[in-house]
């Protein structure tokens, strides 16, 4: 963590460094006292989804428009196709609803809810043509999008041959099935009942199946929001086990717990409802918390999939029916710097791995997203630690009329959020454009993840046993000789880990090190960290700033645009 100069132009990171030159009449931000760090990367949202008899409440713009005012320049949402149906096609319509309504840029992951060739031929299509390399499998919702373990092995295999990155969200769909049919026929129809028909080792069973699963075919595996301990402690003895996993949570996980369920008010309660549920036992959210620090889980997204309280209503007679989602989007951010920063459980490089970088590395994004360094696409966050504010669903950007984080004080705020060189955040007020954000392709075998999956091969093959002739060894016709296991070679790669991002600026020879996020501070934070002294502006003096040029829409001709 260093202090240092970015100048922005055309959308995109030009230089990093001390007492850059840089053209008259370019507008200067000054971040003295504050973190300069990548643009938060939410991988997990749905936005005007097509579920449970209704539409999910933020569409692209609305959702996307709130995802910036909490720091948030880019998400990844998921395609969910309805069984039977093209996954093409499906992708198709999910482009045309985002397009022109996305106020920063956004990838899209594809579910897989049936599974046949078709399926496996538009998988290949959509990694060669479409800019897909991520595929979601369900192990619940059964009868609708949930996939069985043959099923599950097909598609892994399939996505380890295309160098994809397979996902599940893992609870296990049968005993979900069995334990609401019990549960409405004693008379629990409330909210109560969504958590009790999905107990945490319905998760964790769920996890460590698919683990086993996708190490057979050696898929790398991204479980999404984990919701629990236990299936936290799976995630980490499969990675101890060296399988190749990643763990993602939530902020609602983070931020509040299963308590609500139990809420006098029918709507408060309702408003709560997710799958995995939200747990009960109020030391889980610390716990995933320490899990995030410790790199056991790697990604916080937010499962952004909101509904309003008519549309939660329609589950008021049944629990099943309460359509499953909560808010998030734009208050990820702030929850986690919270929760994980501000509370002392992680340093400020940590929280910008798991809110952008990690991502970015996974998804094969990085580093044009995920960092500052030359080069990097212009998505900014000029972050104020000592700034707080009140989350609330009287305030927020977002179009549901509930927030499950209401009355939340959370120190950390973005003053700045710049997106492709725009300025949509400034000093806190939030000037989102409509369409101004784009498609990213994620490209297939992101080497973050493949060449670890390399390592884990070689290793494999090369503990195998050679043996002699096997007709000379049964009947004995040749001497026998001891066999001689292949050594084992070095791995090339060996990381157990994603590495904290650092600042990397550029050599005296013009190189940096890719592999590296960048993450500046300027000026003094609350840990300790160093402060630049304040000084007048003038031409010799360092300053701490973000310099923007050229911005979309027209040229700077003073000091704002």
């Amino acid at each position: 963590m260093v202090d240092n100069d970015v100048y922005v132009e055309d959308g995109v990171v030009k230089q990093v460094g001390r007492n850059l030159i840089i053209p008259g009449g370019t507008r200067v931000i000054d971040a003295r006292g504050k973190y300069v760090i990548p643009g938060g990367i939410d991988p997990h949202t749905h936005m005007q989804l097509e579920f449970m008899g209704t539409v999910s409440a933020d569409d692209f713009y609305q959702g996307t428009k709130a995802a910036l005012a909490g720091g948030t320049t880019m998400i990844i949402d998921f395609v969910i196709p309805k069984k039977g149906e093209s996954l093409i096609e499906a992708y198709r319509s999910w482009r045309e609803k985002a397009d022109e309504k996305v106020c920063c840029d956004y990838a899209l992951h594809v579910a897989v809810t049936w599974w046949s060739d078709r399926v496996k031929e538009e998988m290949e299509q959509l990694c060669k043509n479409d800019g897909v390399n991520s595929f979601k499998m369900f192990m619940a919702y059964k009868d609708t999008f949930m996939l069985r373990d043959h099923e599950l092995y097909g598609v892994f295999d399939h996505c380890k041959q295309l160098g994809a990155i397979a996902q599940v969200h893992a609870e296990n769909g049968d005993i979900i099935a069995e334990n609401t049919k019990k549960l409405l026929a004693r008379g629990v129809t409330g909210p109560e009942g969504h958590a009790l028909s999905r107990p945490e080792d319905v998760e964790s069973e769920a996890v460590n199946r698919a683990c086993v699963i996708a190490n057979q075919v050696s898929c790398p595996l991204y479980v999404v929001h984990v919701m629990s301990k236990s299936a936290g402690a799976m995630l980490a003895s499969a990675r101890n086990n060296g399988y190749k996993v990643y763990g993602e949570t939530v902020a609602a996980a983070l931020g509040t717990d299963g308590s609500n369920h139990r809420h006098a008010s029918w709507r408060h309660a309702a408003g709560y409802v997710m799958s995995p549920p939200l747990r009960d036992d109020p030391t889980t959210p610390d716990a995933l918390m320490e899990f995030l620090a410790k790199d056991i889980l790697q990604v916080t997204g937010s499962d952004n999939c909101t509904f309003t309280a008519s549309q939660k209503s329609l589950g008021q007679d049944n629990f099943s029916k309460i359509p499953n989602g909560v808010n998030g989007v734009e208050d990820r951010m702030s929850v986690i710097w919270e929760k994980g920063v501000h509370s002392g459980k992680m340093d400020p490089a940590r929280f910008v791995a798991i809110t952008s970088t990690n991502a970015a590395k996974i998804f094969n994004i990085y580093p044009r997203k995920g960092c500052i360094s030359v080069g990097s696409d212009a998505d900014i966050v000029i972050w104020d630690p000592n700034k707080t504010r009140i989350i609330s669903a009287k305030t927020h950007h977002q179009a549901v009329d509930f927030n499950i984080f209401e009355g939340m004080e959370c120190h950390g705020v973005p003053e700045y959020v710049i997106v492709n060189g725009r300025v949509c955040v400034d000093e806190g007020d939030l000037k989102a454009v409509q369409g101004h954000g784009n498609f990213i392709p994620t490209p297939v075998f992101p080497p973050y993840v493949y060449n670890m999956v390399k390592n884990r091969e070689e290793e494999k093959v090369s503990n195998s046993v050679s043996r002699n002739n096997v007709e000379n060894d049964i009947g004995g016709t040749a001497e026998s000789k001891p066999s001689t296991p292949t050594p084992v070679h070095e791995p090339t790669v060996v990381a157990s880990q994603a590495p904290e991002p650092r600042l990397t600026t550029p050599s005296s020879k013009g190189q940096r090190n890719l592999q590296d996020s960048t993450f500046s501070i300027s000026g003094e934070s609350p840990n300790g960290l160093h402060e630049q002294e304040s000084v007048e502006m003038d031409d010799t003096a360092p300053r701490s700033c973000i310099r923007v040029k050229n911005p979309p829409g027209g040229q700077s001709s003073g000091s704002f645009w």
